[in-house]
């Protein structure tokens, strides 16, 4: 998406009749700084004027005549943002619905969250921008760019008339950072965070749960073994060829999704051995790598347990796989999502510390695990009143 030098007017439905269907110009690009802008009670936008600004990159700064009621989301990275924020009420579609782990909050307790009436996008026969008319959202919780490198057919003049004729793009593609299409700033899951909870003007629930979040880290990293002490975790894909044995591999590497396990100061077993984001290996490169533990990504929110179990006795089952050390151990863990937003990540952080560290934090024995209080590694109830607005 193009870049241009002024600031974006983003009308909503209720106050679109004001700037009729003219477009409106691109936005400024900033940087994390100056989230927001709000004008002052007896400015010379008036008395009442709620009016604020939210700066995000790629989009650059975009103005609210009111808090967006009705929005969108690509990923659950952003659509988890919402939910934490209270404003699931409002979520009218995905574009990836039905792959959540969205068993991890019913951990919570009195946090119902049910895509029901919410549409999923992927797949759609016809996902062009007349899609988002039909939506009719307030704001669309995207990177725009990402949009257009994986659906053809949009233009930077497409998303400056959805723009003026229903709400703004606000959204930063921060799962990864190597990906050279991506040549603007990227932003870290907290950063990312604090401008959504500008757009929706929640930031007393964004304070509270990053306040939950740092006291939670800075307590895992002072229990945390010494470095030489640590195991070495290899990242495997879910989607690997068990049976044939074919694996797809990945480096921990920079960006959001794989947050947790920096946090927990992984030792990464597989970095050294591959050049790349990713490598594709057979049972015997497995074998000669051969980490203390596996990890195999995606493993909460696109397989059921008895799915990955299935998957697992695959490998058990092979002559080469039953000679890994993870195996034999039995350290073959089910992996979070890469498209995590704060609070499937503190979710996903403590099932990891208890995989990797149990003499620290407790034995791991399956999502179950999270329900029992007394097994929690952060205040559920504390994340569940902040969802609920009870804080």
């Amino acid at each position: 998406m193009e870049e241009s030098k002024t600031t974006r007017k983003a009308p909503t439905r209720r106050n679109f009749v004001t700037y009729g269907g003219t477009a409106v110009a691109g936005g400024l690009l900033a940087g994390c700084s100056d989230i927001i802008e709000q004008d002052e009670p007896g400015s010379s936008a008036g008395e009442d004027d709620s009016s604020y600004s939210v700066s995000m990159a790629p989009t650059g700064e975009v103005e609210f005549e009111s808090v967006p009621e009705t929005w969108m989301g690509y990923f659950s990275t952003y659509g988890d943002m919402g939910i934490a924020l209270g404003q699931l009420d409002g979520l009218e579609a995905l574009v990836y619905r039905d792959s959540w782990p969205t068993g991890l909050y019913e951990t919570l307790p009195g946090v119902d969250v049910s895509f029901d009436g919410v549409r999923q996008l992927y797949n759609a026969s016809n996902f062009d921008k007349e899609v988002f008319y039909e939506l009719d959202c307030d704001v669309h919780l995207l990177d725009p760019n990402f949009l257009s490198l994986k659906h053809d057919g949009f233009s930077s003049e497409d998303f400056d008339e959805i723009e003026a004729g229903l709400g703004p793009f606000v959204g930063n593609y921060i799962r990864r950072h190597d990906e050279e299409w991506h040549d603007y700033p990227y932003y870290s899951l907290y950063e990312a965070f604090e401008k959504i909870a500008a757009v929706f003007q929640e930031q007393e629930r964004y304070e509270a749960i990053q306040d939950v979040h740092d006291e939670f880290i800075d307590e895992l990293q002072s229990n945390l073994p010494a470095r030489d002490e640590r195991p070495e975790i290899g990242l495997l894909s879910t989607f690997s060829d068990f049976e044939t044995g074919s694996f797809h591999a990945y480096p921990v590497g920079a960006g959001n999704g794989k947050k947790q396990y920096r946090d927990l100061g992984i030792n990464d077993g597989f970095a050294s051995h591959m050049d790349g984001s990713y490598a594709n290996w057979d049972y015997e490169q497995l074998l000669e790598v051969d980490p203390d533990i596996l990890v195999f990504t995606y493993g909460f929110s696109h397989v059921s347990a008895a799915e990955f179990e299935d998957r697992m006795e695959q490998l058990r089952s092979s002559s080469v796989g039953q000679q890994l050390t993870a195996v034999k151990e039995d350290r073959l863990y089910r992996g979070g999502t890469s498209y995590q937003g704060p609070v499937i990540n503190l979710l996903q952080t403590e099932a990891a510390a208890k995989q990797f560290y149990p003499d620290r934090f407790g034995e791991w024995n399956g999502v179950e695990t999270l329900l029992n209080e007394d097994a929690q590694l952060f205040d559920h109830q504390r994340v569940a009143d902040v969802i609920n607005g009870e804080f």
